[in-house]
């Protein structure tokens, strides 16, 4: 079994507000659809198992950018977003966070009456990931989320995720199907995260005395699976600075919708009469459908299309997000009936992006864009947990932000 890979994030609490929870559901399924028209449901489950991928994903959604929020608010997302669209889609997530997890055995059955598939061996893979992840790796966290996302042709990838309440830690866990080996034989390229000591790792070949109950095997994680294993952590500090960010890949979308040049491009993809502010949001979420793995390393820079609902790094901004939504949903409606042209048009959006990326050398001052973004969050409907934004007091001419001085 591989393990795509995992995710240490600092433990949140709280609610997603109504006002984020429907879009959220919205702009993933478009997004969705689009990468099944483009690529196909495994493509979907590929990126989904990779932490960085989906780390990004949920920060283009508008959710904090490295809460552990992310996990449980993308899946719920998801789960809203996919299940209606099996027939279209062929993807079908069950389970969730606390009691809903515990019905993933059911909901796998269920499916499995509808397409055909083994459903026994559908649980079989959901309780044994949840097992290796909760009880043979022995790390310090304790699982409360497992959702099995599962194909029509018996794919699946698994998220689940794990809480540390002493550490105030969440760990995400992310599994696929792609190369099924074993469950109990080094089903994992890697586990490795804070280190916290001695490990016991029973699903490890070397520990096959340990699982036939002779003796209890601890082992530390070995230096040389941490080179073969992406892994993300993140850190406690809500505020977003300029070292978690790609800078120069940041300035690129900024110069792409602001700069006066390359307006008529944007007119030219089809999107004619958008403002640079829906041009910003769109060139990030295309990046999500067309980026390849290499231009996830930096997922907090995704923040940068809808913003935070905690205000970081800038207020979500309503007007834009619901304009990002319509603009994809009409681009992946006339792909479906093979008017294609807008779907290329998202295309043409992140090709233009990396070659002003390659070509140039962009604005990319991070704290200006953040500065620039919370100033104007108002005209664009910034809204957080705490409210709608509020204009800012008036500055000095001299003081005035301009992301091109």
């Amino acid at each position: 079994m591989k393990r795509s890979g995992t995710a240490d994030l600092p433990l949140h609490y709280g609610r997603v507000p109504e006002w984020l929870h429907e879009r959220m559901t919205s702009i993933g399924r478009e997004i969705v659809r689009a990468l099944v028209i483009e690529f196909g449901s495994a493509e979907v489950l590929r990126r989904i198992s990779d932490p960085f991928w989906f780390q990004a994903l949920g920060c283009v959604m508008g959710m904090d950018w490295h809460s552990s929020g992310i996990t449980t608010s993308v899946v719920g997302a998801l789960k809203r977003a996919i299940n209606p669209l099996f027939d279209e889609l062929g993807l079908f997530m069950c389970g969730g966070r606390g009691r809903h997890s515990l019905r993933t055995p059911g909901e796998l059955l269920d499916f499995s009456e509808r397409t055909g598939l083994d459903g026994t061996a559908l649980v079989r893979a959901s309780k044994l990931s949840a097992k290796v992840d909760n009880s043979c790796i022995d790390d310090g966290f304790s699982l409360y989320l497992h959702s099995f996302i599962v194909s029509r042709g018996g794919e699946w990838t698994v998220i689940q995720q794990g809480m540390n309440t002493d550490r105030k830690l969440a760990r995400r866990y992310h599994w696929h199907s792609a190369q099924l080996k074993s469950f109990v034989d080094d089903p994992h390229t890697a586990v490795i995260g804070r280190n916290l000591g001695l490990i016991m790792n029973l699903s490890d070949s070397r520990a096959n005395d340990n699982r036939s109950g002779i003796v209890e095997f601890l082992l530390l994680h070995p230096v040389r699976q941490k080179k073969e294993m992406r892994h993300l952590r993140l850190g406690r500090d809500h505020a977003l600075r300029q070292g978690d960010v790609d800078a120069k890949r940041l300035g690129a979308v900024m110069t792409l919708a602001y700069e006066k040049q390359c307006r008529n491009f944007v007119d030219a993809l089809l999107l004619p009469g958008m403002g640079p502010r829906s041009v910003q949001s769109l060139a990030l979420v295309s990046e999500i459908i067309y980026g390849s793995p290499s231009r996830f390393s930096d997922p907090a820079r995704f923040a940068f299309a809808l913003g935070g609902k905690d205000g970081h790094p800038f207020p979500v901004p309503l007007n834009v997000y619901d304009e990002s939504i319509a603009t994809l949903r009409s681009a992946v409606n006339a792909a479906k009936i093979d008017r294609t042209d807008k779907l290329r048009s998202l295309n043409a959006l992140h090709r233009m992006a990396l070659s002003i990326e390659k070509n140039s050398s962009p604005f990319g001052d991070v704290d200006k864009i953040i500065s620039h973004e919370q100033r104007q969050s108002h005209y664009f409907g910034g809204m957080t947990v705490k409210g709608a934004a509020k204009a800012p007091l008036p500055e000095p001419p001299a003081q005035q932000l301009s992301l091109f001085d």
